[in-house]
């Protein structure tokens, strides 16, 4: 906590950064705080919306969270703990088979205890055994899964509210994504989100009401409704503990959330990666540490009904943006997002965003989601022209986007993610021991050399497990191996 005051406090000059145990004078600290809290702001109440979580709960704990990582990596990583994304098709398809709040949350719950586990086991024995466990083609394999098994969800669920909103909106989100600059194309989701918002009041007003679904309904029959309801925000109080509940605890919804802990890890591995190579500061050695803290992130946040929290490309974009890397500006980030999480009425307005809203926004994040999978392979140059890569691969995407399922007992049935994940990271690993006991076998050879050319940080592209969001820093090669 004792951070030291960076030259005369002001903004850093050219070619030089405020380190994270540095900090700016305290009125440009609490407004860097500010900012990251708007950045990561869209994203963290999104998520737990088409979650079907508390978004009120989930900004308040992602500050919790923050504090909780901060200590953790000994303020080493600079880094904000937003809602993660790993988690919702596998929270869909949890809700699918009758699991509620409480199923989700417990689910969320021992997978951040995994990952924990994994963080441990990091900072133990090193990432080179775990970069031999989830090489690249399994990692993007994974997050491919998680993004792209959700299309149903946009398709069945949201979109139908109000299909023209949702195209609108979803044309917003593009359209803000590539044409603003800086900063504001970092929270272009959140942007759309606001004009999607006003649209559909502005409607309401000139057109009045629609037929559809409404989101939430239990019986799925068409009724006419304002797309925005504000009744619940005016019911609410301006202060207030958001909703909590206790975490329930069933096998089947367990294995659905686990391969999202693959995703995870190696988000956090890229984040790492990213402000390491932004301060000039070789921080492999809180690898370990950073994994375990968003795990126990996680767990805390889920324990009293949260959503899951991950480390946030949209702040190290901001830290890009300004040279600040001060984990003081973080700690005000964090509690300023406490005390939005005190406020019901805040979190009354943000559960009424309308359908078709949400139907725009997840139909551009559920695609990034997947093609994030894509980004990991390119970056790692994964060979799909050995069979060996390619079959596990396909067969994987394919029952997991799918939705297959395989019936174990009358009460237990595994498919969809975990069964495509299972697929992928067994089939994968069976192959290629298959062909280290051929020695004769000449692609295979070349792809367990590589496979272990990954795993000592020799091979090309970024670290096994750096499977950086698309707002990420942009990463070269060859400053990467």
């Amino acid at each position: 906590m004792g951070w030291k005051l960076h030259g005369d406090g002001r903004t850093p000059p050219p070619g030089e950064v405020v380190r994270p145990d540095e900090r700016l004078s305290w009125g440009r600290t609490v407004g860097l705080g500010a900012q990251h809290v708007v950045a990561m702001f869209g994203a963290t109440f999104v998520f737990p919306l088409v979650m079907g979580l508390d978004p009120n709960l989930a900004i308040m704990m992602s500050g919790f969270a923050t504090v909780i990582f901060l200590l953790i990596v000994q303020g080493k990583v600079p880094s904000y703990l937003g809602t993660s994304a790993a988690f919702v098709g596998a929270v869909a398809t949890i809700r699918a088979s009758g699991g509620d709040s409480a199923t989700v949350t417990g689910a969320i719950l021992v997978a951040g205890a995994a990952l924990a586990a994994v963080g441990v086991l990091i900072h133990l024995v090193g990432a080179r055994v775990v970069n031999r466990v989830l090489p690249p083609v399994v990692t993007g394999a994974v997050v491919m899964l998680i993004g792209f098994n959700l299309a149903p969800v946009v398709a069945q669920v949201y979109w139908p509210q109000d299909p023209w909103v949702a195209l609108l909106t979803m044309t917003a989100v593009v359209a803000m994504t590539v044409l603003l600059r800086g900063f504001w194309s970092r929270i272009a989701v959140f942007l759309a989100l606001v004009f999607g918002y006003v649209l559909s009041w502005g409607l309401d007003k000139t057109l009045g009401t629609i037929v559809s679904v409404p989101a939430g309904s239990t019986d799925g029959k068409a009724i006419a409704h304002f797309r925005v309801n504000l009744d619940a925000v005016h019911q609410a109080d301006w202060f207030g503990l958001p909703g909590m509940h206790a975490p329930d605890f069933k096998t089947s919804a367990i294995l659905v959330a686990l391969p999202a802990v693959i995703a995870l890890v190696a988000e956090n591995a890229g984040h790492v990666k990213a402000v390491s190579e932004m301060t000039g500061t070789d921080l492999d050695g809180s690898l370990g540490r950073a994994v375990a803290a968003d795990g126990v992130g996680t767990m805390i946040a889920s324990a009293v009904g949260g959503s899951p929290t991950t480390t946030y490309a949209e702040n190290i974009g901001v830290m890009a943006a300004t040279r600040v890397y001060s984990t003081a500006a973080y700690y005000v980030a964090a509690g300023v997002a406490v005390l939005f999480g005190l406020c019901p009425k805040f979190g009354a307005l943000v559960a009424a965003t309308p359908g078709g809203v949400l139907g725009g926004i997840t139909v551009v994040l559920y695609g990034m989601i997947g093609l994030l999978g894509v980004k990991i392979w390119i970056e790692n140059r994964v060979d799909f022209a050995n069979p060996q890569n390619l079959v596990p691969v396909a067969a994987g995407l394919v029952i997991g986007i799918g939705g297959v399922s395989v019936k174990i007992s009358d009460g237990f049935t595994i498919g969809g993610i975990a069964l495509g994940t299972v697929v992928t990271l067994l089939g994968y690993h069976a192959l290629h021991a298959a062909s280290s006991a051929r020695p004769g076998h000449g692609r295979g050879d070349d792809a367990v050399a590589r496979v272990d050319a990954y795993a000592d940080g020799e091979g090309p592209g970024t670290p096994v497990l750096a499977g950086q969001s698309a707002e990420s820093p942009p990463t070269r090669p060859e400053e990467s191996q």
